[in-house]
């Protein structure tokens, strides 16, 4: 399957990536947790969520966790009301170990453009901390930082 460049996507698309890319990496929790209807379904991982309260615990919980968080997220596919992305993450835990994630999402809107419904799949593995490769200060990605596909993720 090809990949589904940026420039291809919708308008709207678009900046749903680049909104949802910032908020993890500006660490806004309620930017991610306001992004999702009320009654939102969420799968991370083994984690299955309902509704925007336990999504926020489960975000506040993650950035505790995920110290120096940097992350890319690059489209696969789009519908109508549904957009596939493939993600890569660096973070360092309270130990100073670094892991890297790789993964993928499948969300659904609704009609006001919130998210329904998030399924993510996700690896994570340790890494030392000179094999990192998402280096930039905090906040969003530059814009000339090398995409996931540019990287070989």
């Amino acid at each position: 399957m090809m990949e589904v460049q940026m420039s291809r996507l919708s308008p709207a698309m678009q900046q749903r990536v680049r909104d949802a890319e910032c908020a993890w990496n500006t660490r806004s929790c309620d930017t991610i947790v306001l992004s999702n209807t009320i009654d939102c379904q969420w799968r991370n991982r083994v984690y299955f969520l309902w509704g925007r309260e336990q999504v926020r615990t489960y975000v506040e919980r993650q950035m505790r966790r995920e110290i120096d968080q940097r992350m890319i997220f690059e489209p696969w596919a789009e519908g109508e009301r549904q957009l596939s992305l493939r993600f890569a993450s660096e973070f360092r835990n309270d130990s100073g170990l670094w892991f890297r994630v790789y993964g993928c999402e499948e969300m659904e809107f609704d009609e006001a453009g919130l998210v329904r419904r998030r399924f993510t799949s996700a690896n994570e593995h340790a890494i030392q901390e000179h094999e990192r490769v998402l280096r930039w200060a905090a906040g969003p990605r530059p814009s000339d930082h090398p995409s996931l596909s540019e990287l070989g993720f």
